[in-house]
């Protein structure tokens, strides 16, 4: 089960990959199609969210910072 972290209302555009960067804001980038190559990334929103070791951080469907815990196989 994911918990929230940080509410971030991120609108998302069809065509990205939205992820959680290594200074915790939201970023994207255009993903490769096609043969074509994918875009550089960019910053979408300043969350500043501290990440734990043991948790997969992401943006859900309402455009928030959640995680869950990992499970180790």
């Amino acid at each position: 089960m994911a918990e929230k972290v940080q509410k971030v209302g991120v609108e998302r555009v069809q065509g990205f990959l939205y992820y959680i960067d290594k200074q915790g804001d939201v970023s994207r980038a255009k993903m490769a199609r096609g043969g074509k190559k994918g875009g550089k990334p960019e910053k979408v929103a300043k969350a500043g969210v501290k990440k734990q070791k043991g948790f997969l951080y992401f943006l859900d469907k309402k455009g928030d910072v959640s995680r869950a815990k990992m499970v180790n196989a």
